[in-house]
């Protein structure tokens, strides 16, 4: 285990803008350092929030120099290197380390199934061509295949990975984990929704996709639950719980994409076969980002205030 990869609390999924067409390295370096400034723990770049399956190999290098370059050491990144086979995942992952990236996320491959023999040849595939600590990425929503606690427990006891953002919503896995593997696998939750439940259930933390939008809010989270300070604790899960619902009314990252614009942090554009977000959707994270912004800003102004004093 590389243990300058540190990996817990709130970890964003960022999403990756684009500007007339193309990825706007920009926007996206100012998005990571928003994140870095208002307590967020780790970058994730690449991954499906960032819509990595519409980036071409060389759009894919520059937006993980982008975030690496936007990081500058002070946090880890995490670059996703998904892909249905398990050649071009191998590939992201080595374009990915020769970036500057601290560690790679990787997914079973979409759309193929494989058995578990196979995902654990994929991910052995990925860690021994990145060189880098790996993130197992248990999604069976998209992979169409579920990482059973079994093959987590192989790769991790084989050196293979370090940690698993795990999005499944079951929360009952992290006690079984711990029971196959000890303390030291960092679990991580991958689902907004029930990421407070999964530290109740013993998990280190989330890779957020509503952190792209309240990272300060999202931070304060895990303080709380760090600090013992439950009645923040859990004002704070109340007051995001609608917020998580309206960013899944869509496939992600399309209402990320729309709530992203309507704060001016970057424009709302999506690629093909993303559309859009519905008026709907808009009206309904229009409603939410006008009640939760504000408590957000005021968060992220304390936050910078002690990091100054």
């Amino acid at each position: 285990m590389n243990a300058g990869l540190l990996l817990c609390d709130s970890v964003v999924a960022l999403a990756t803008p684009f500007s007339a067409g193309e990825v706007d390295t920009e926007a996206l370096g100012a998005l990571s350092e928003r994140q870095i400034t208002r307590g967020t723990t780790a970058l994730v770049v690449c991954g499906s929030t960032g819509e990595a399956a519409s980036l071409s190999p060389q759009e894919y290098t520059s937006a993980v120099r982008a975030v690496v370059e936007a990081a500058s050491g002070r946090l880890p990144v995490i670059a996703g290197c998904s892909a249905m086979a398990t050649d071009a995942a191998a590939g992201f992952a080595a374009a990915a380390a020769a970036a500057g990236a601290d560690g790679v996320l990787c997914a079973p491959p979409a759309y193929v199934k494989p058995t578990q023999e196979g995902i654990s040849g994929h991910v052995r595939a990925v860690a021994h061509a990145a060189g880098l600590p790996v993130m197992l990425y248990d999604v069976p929503g998209r992979a169409g295949v579920p990482v059973a606690d079994e093959t987590v427990a192989r790769l991790f006891e084989r050196g293979l990975i370090v940690a698993i953002k795990d999005a499944t919503a079951d929360l009952s896995r992290p006690p079984r984990l711990r029971a196959l593997c000890g303390t030291t696998l960092v679990q991580m939750s991958g689902d907004d929704a029930t990421a407070a439940a999964y530290r109740a259930m013993g998990g280190h933390g989330c890779v957020s996709v509503t952190a792209n939008l309240t990272p300060a809010l999202c931070a304060r989270l895990h303080s709380a639950w760090n600090e013992q300070g439950h009645d923040e604790f859990a004002s704070t899960r109340d007051l995001l719980a609608p917020l998580h619902q309206a960013l899944f009314l869509e496939s992600n990252p399309i209402p990320l994409k729309a709530a992203l614009a309507m704060l001016r942090l970057c424009a709302g554009d999506v690629r093909l076969p993303l559309t859009w977000a519905k008026y709907t959707t808009r009206d309904r994270l229009a409603e939410l980002m006008a009640q939760i912004v504000t408590v957000e800003e005021a968060v992220a102004r304390r936050k910078s205030h002690a990091l100054v004093s």
